[in-house]
């Protein structure tokens, strides 16, 4: 599934492939930091 994520040091948002059960290291290509996290919609259905 293609999702967008967001750096929590710099706040660059950029989209990519996420698989929740497939653990993958992630770097933000504009500043570096590994710290990346996929952005979830609020008003999906679970």
């Amino acid at each position: 599934m293609i999702v967008t994520f967001r750096c929590l040091r710099c706040g660059y948002e950029y989209q990519g492939e996420y698989d929740r059960n497939r653990p993958v290291e992630r770097e933000c290509p504009k500043c570096g930091s590994n710290s990346i996290r996929p952005i979830v919609p609020k008003d999906k259905p679970k």
